[in-house]
């Protein structure tokens, strides 16, 4: 059986770019969706075999879609781009995944026959497989901003992207259930640990919503 893909990005322009690049290669593209709801309903009436997904611009989850349709279609292939290696960053947890599920670190990507490769080889998996990353050539800034990022605790992640989402330390408070004091100090033990120094001239938040945008490949400026 041929590869039956949908496509499935929350940016509408890379969803349409990547959809016409695959095609172009020969990759049988037979939808596209940029939201869970439309990515369900073409499950279901155009049962693809594939799915790629890309969800990280939105408050919609990757995982969450792949859950969704592995129950429905327990063999459909998985493949997952990626911005970053740490995926706590993006707000995902990589012990949640579809068994066999392909992740692709979207900056490791050369050209695009990497990506076909990868669908191509999503289907070929069993119950035991674990999950794998697919062209393993990472950077070395890569490696060192992946090995960074170990040494902060899911409590440290989760606080540094709500502030990445413009949330004061009270807002993040409430959401914790803890006190303001108590955010700052989870927020002066990731800047240690991110070896962001104190410097009256220049704004901790700030610093810290640089460093969070960096790891995850986003633009600064």
């Amino acid at each position: 059986m041929s590869d039956r893909v949908l496509v499935i990005i929350d940016d509408p322009f890379e969803l349409s770019s990547v959809g016409a690049a695959l095609k172009l290669h020969g990759v049988p593209v037979i939808g596209e969706a940029d939201k869970k709801s439309t990515a369900i309903n073409l499950f279901r009436s155009l049962q693809p075999n594939v799915v790629l997904l890309d969800m990280h611009k939105s408050n919609e989850s990757s995982i969450e879609i792949a859950q969704l349709i592995r129950q429905e279609s327990p063999w459909v292939g998985v493949v997952i781009l990626v911005p970053c290696a740490d995926m706590r960053l993006i707000g995902e947890d990589l012990l949640e995944l579809p068994v066999g599920a392909l992740l692709v670190l979207k900056n490791s990507l050369n050209n695009l026959s990497v990506l076909c490769e990868a669908i191509s080889a999503s289907r070929s998996f069993n119950e035991d497989m674990q999950v794998a990353w697919v062209n393993g050539a990472v950077t070395l800034c890569q490696k060192e901003s992946k090995a960074l990022m170990s040494d902060l605790s899911n409590t440290q992640i989760e606080t540094l992207r709500h502030v990445a989402a413009g949330l004061t330390n009270a807002e993040i408070g409430r959401t914790r259930f803890v006190s303001e004091k108590a955010i700052e100090q989870i927020l002066s033990r990731v800047a240690i640990t991110l070896n962001i120094q104190p410097d009256p001239r220049k704004n901790m938040r700030v610093q810290l919503v640089r460093e969070y945008l960096k790891w995850i490949g986003a633009p600064t400026h």
